[in-house]
């Protein structure tokens, strides 16, 4: 008797360690999260200024695929998007390694309020991707993600009622090629949150990369961020929405001016 007690007290300790090890449960992808890095805070000052400026007809958010198109420190993608957007007010407010979780929180923070844009582009959902869920495997990673982003455009919807949401599937990403499995039921589960009225779906995987989702050549550098090729095939699908919706683009913008990376200017 006393060794089948002093078992079950083993027993029970060892699980509890076992759980200490693995760390906390991770936050459901619905669920808003600060960044607590300092560079992260003041990159959301500075969005949180950008919104303020107003004149924003377009409003991408995302990760730092979103990001790097309209960011200062990548010039090249910079030059990219000014000659495919110019004149429809658009504006950046994608911020690098970002999780839905932590999109969530900057929206709820300010970012998109009183910016009342026409569009909005959402590209978000590759960096819960890859990180590693404890338990509920793959079934579990694409329930929470397609949750975290139907989160994300409620939210949308609450704060932009006017605004048409232009959902981007996830890109292919080449870095795991295991990933592409959930990458691609995610982007199934998404593409069913179209209305084809104030929610468009838009995929572009098949011109990014084979049915395997093996990448073209010349898509991606690193094999998860886009070049100025694969930012130009994002571009040529969503102007043709772009016009539908807002008209040919101006002869001038009024967009507030870029921003970048913080850190890239100290």
């Amino acid at each position: 008797m006393r060794f089948a007690f002093l078992l079950a007290l083993f027993l029970a300790g060892a699980i509890a360690l076992a759980a200490s090890a693995q760390g906390p449960a991770p936050i459901p992808a619905d669920q808003p999260m600060s960044r607590t890095d300092q560079n992260s805070l003041t990159a959301h000052a500075q969005l949180l200024e950008k919104a303020r400026q107003g004149g924003i007809g377009v409003y991408f958010e995302g990760d730092s695929i979103t990001r790097r198109w309209g960011a200062t420190d990548y010039p090249e993608m910079l030059a990219n998007w000014k000659q495919n957007f110019f004149g429809w007010n658009a504006a950046d407010f994608g911020w690098g390694a970002d999780t839905i979780q932590n999109i969530l929180w900057r929206l709820q923070n300010g970012e998109l309020d009183g910016v009342n844009p026409k569009v909005i582009v959402l590209l978000a959902g590759t960096n819960n991707v890859g990180m590693t869920m404890p338990s509920g495997g793959d079934d579990a990673k694409v329930a929470d993600i397609t949750k975290g982003l139907k989160a994300v455009l409620d939210l949308m919807q609450a704060k932009a009622p006017n605004a048409t949401i232009i959902v981007t599937a996830i890109f292919p990403r080449n870095d795991n090629m295991a990933v592409i499995r959930t990458i691609n039921r995610i982007n199934a589960n998404i593409s069913k949150f179209a209305d084809s009225r104030k929610i468009r779906f838009l995929n572009i995987n098949d011109k990014l990369a084979d049915k395997d989702g093996k990448l073209f050549d010349g898509m991606m550098g690193d094999r998860l961020h886009p070049t100025v090729k694969g930012y130009q095939v994002w571009a040529d699908a969503l102007k043709p929405i772009l016009t539908e919706l807002l008209g040919p683009p101006a002869k001038e913008d009024h967009a507030p001016a870029p921003t970048g990376d913080p850190s890239a200017t100290r």
